[in-house]
């Protein structure tokens, strides 16, 4: 979950690492710090809060030196102190580190160094691993060498970049199970968690594989196996510059993302379409026809916001292509023993491709012989290089902690897989020659949702004090309630819940007053009357009710007391559409509960820890 940028060159350390933790902030933002080295000595400096706390610090107490190490936290040992805050040294104090991960056998390296003789300052697992690591060094080696020998006695995931004040001019880095790139420059190099954090300076990166380590100068690189076998990195070129991971004309990335949507659901179909055959063209599946063909169930497996993709996911496959899905959250999934017939799919969803327990998911259905496939937005992330093939979202870098623009992307995908795979089956090319037209317009729909941002802006004033929300529909738009739902959680701190809007009557409806709103997913649809008699049995018991309807329906406005009307569409497509104005309510009612949209509280944008 934490950041990690280090920099060797032939510039000032301290600009290079500041401005790549402030790219990387949403990973974690409990602490900070950096290491620079200037004449064999450690330039130490780190400190609790945002990363502008430790740029007030650098103010007065400048870290010099043109090669160092940087670390934004998001803890997991040991709470957020200076103490606590990365990077930590080892014994002797001539090595310095920070990590992302977790080391499961932390407290048994610790109880065995410290029968040595070891002190320990912190309560964090990653100051173990800088003492192991010390402990392997010896004058003379390669500093490469004791990274490998005390990652051999590890347990657990890390992302890792070390110095030693003996051997100046070197960076080492390692990764198993927490991302790791290398950016390539001219008479300098990087390394960091995520691209976003270097590519001002470089668009060529190496994405470093698990049990691979790195030696870093200012001129070259060399990558090697944990088993000191050579490897020839691949370098690639990331397709997003700087000025597409910045805020520009918006206060905050959230409201930016929420904008930007109508672009990336274009993205998501754009050259994905085929007229002609009523169909949708997905190349990078890496399956022949024959063997979607013989694709007899789906699973999707995923966390959080995208598990709400693979649930609406569910409906459009099972609709439109007849095959058997199901969805699972990947950190159960697993653990389960399930019975995975021979012919099922595993299908993992993840914006960043890093997520431990899709990744684990994925690994996992390997292991027994399953077909597995992506949809992630990060290129070469570890997700997309080791399932068999998938789809890249291709929706620009999403720096707000809570998604947005990666869910509608996700699921204008689902439409096109779910088009290609009922095409190959049982769906009639009139019908797929319908959503796929209808999908062209969804962008221009969006706009239209969009013009009513200052509207929702006024919404949200009216019912920022609420201590609860309730969030009710039916069948594809369900959902859509539930990621409602999460988005208000996420960055409001207001207690809500999604429904399937008849299950209200089974036990949700003990909450409803007049203190607690309702917001139902209601356009004009298969299911519209049975949702309205919802809206009337909460209205009963003096609730207030938020709808999300269908333009031109005066029917609802007789209803509800507060009305976001959304475009007409078809019924599979609806929660295109419908999320948007949840996504907008959110972050309106989050800002005027004077709450960071961008960070908030207790969450990381790539979950890279169990």
């Amino acid at each position: 979950m934490c950041g990690i940028v280090a920099y060797v060159g032939r510039k000032p350390a301290q600009n290079v690492l500041l401005e790549g933790l402030r790219r990387l902030e949403y990973r974690g933002y409990d602490s900070s710090g950096i290491c620079t080295v200037d004449q064999n000595h450690f330039e130490l400096r780190k400190k609790t809060g945002r990363i502008n706390d430790l740029a007030t610090l650098l103010r007065t107490q400048p870290a010099r030196g043109m090669i160092g190490i940087g670390h934004t936290r998001w803890a997991t040992h040991g709470a957020p102190t200076d103490a606590n805050a990365h990077p930590h040294l080892d014994q002797s104090g001539k090595l310095v580190l920070v990590h992302n991960g977790v080391i499961e056998n932390y407290q048994q390296l610790k109880e065995r160094l410290a029968a040595k003789g070891h002190k320990f300052l912190s309560q964090t697992d990653t100051e173990v691993l800088a003492h192991l690591i010390g402990e392997h060094y010896q004058p003379g080696i390669p500093l490469a060498d004791a990274v490998r020998h005390a990652l051999k006695e590890v347990i657990g995931t890390y992302g890792i970049a070390v110095m030693h004040a003996d051997q100046p001019g070197i960076i080492v880095g390692a990764r198993r199970g927490s991302p790791l790139l290398i950016g390539v420059g001219r008479n300098e190099n990087f390394l960091a968690s995520d691209v976003s954090a270097i590519v001002a300076h470089t668009r060529r990166v190496v994405y470093l594989n698990d049990f691979e380590v790195v030696t870093l100068t200012a001129d070259d690189f060399q990558v090697s196996t944990l088993e000191a076998a050579s490897v020839s990195p691949q370098v690639k070129e990331v397709e997003f510059s700087a000025e597409d991971a910045d805020k520009g004309k918006f206060p905050h990335y959230m409201l930016k993302e929420i904008f930007e949507q109508p672009h990336v659901v274009q993205n998501a179909f754009r050259g994905r379409i085929s007229h002609e055959e009523s169909t949708a063209k997905l190349g990078g599946l890496n399956l022949s026809p024959a063997e979607l063909r013989a694709v007899d169930r789906i699973v999707f497996v995923s966390c959080g916001t995208a598990l709400h993709a693979g649930m609406v996911g569910e409906y459009l496959m099972e609709e439109l292509a007849r095959i058997p899905t199901e969805w699972e959250y990947a950190s159960e999934f697993r653990y389960r023993n399930a019975p995975v017939e021979k012919h099922t799919l595993v299908f993992a969803i993840s914006q960043s491709g890093e997520t431990i327990d899709t990744l684990a998911a994925i690994r996992e259905s390997r292991r027994k012989g399953h077909k597995t496939l992506a949809i992630v937005n990060v290129v070469g992330s570890t997700i997309a290089r080791e399932v068999d093939g998938g789809t890249y979202m291709h929706a620009g870098p999403e720096i707000g902690v809570a998604a947005t623009k990666t869910f509608t992307s996700q699921l204008t995908i689902m439409v096109l897989l779910s088009v290609l795979m009922g095409r190959m089956r049982h769906l009639a090319s009139t019908r797929g020659e319908e959503i796929l037209e209808e999908l062209e317009h969804i962008p221009a729909k969006m706009e239209r949702i969009l013009t009513q941002n200052d509207a929702i802006a006024k919404l949200a004033k009216k019912y920022s004090d609420a201590s609860s929300f309730l969030f009710l529909a039916r069948q594809h738009n369900y959902p859509v309630a539930l990621e409602g739902a999460l988005k208000l959680k996420e960055i409001s701190y207001i207690h809500a819940e999604g429904y399937p809007a008849a299950e209200m009557k089974h036990g949700p409806i003990a909450l409803i007053e007049p203190r607690t709103p309702s917001v139902f997913i209601c356009p004009k649809n298969s299911v519209y009357e049975k949702t309205m008699a919802n809206i009337e049995e909460v209205k009963a018991r003096k609730g207030p009710v938020i709808a999300i309807a269908t333009e031109g329906d005066t029917e609802i406005a007789g209803k509800a007391d507060d009305v976001i009307y959304i475009p007409e569409t078809l019924e599979i497509l609806e929660p295109l559409l419908t999320v948007v104005p949840l996504q907008v309510l959110s972050y309106h009612i989050a800002l005027q509960r004077g709450c960071d949209v961008d960070k908030p509280r207790n969450l990381a944008k790539s979950v890279t820890v169990e």
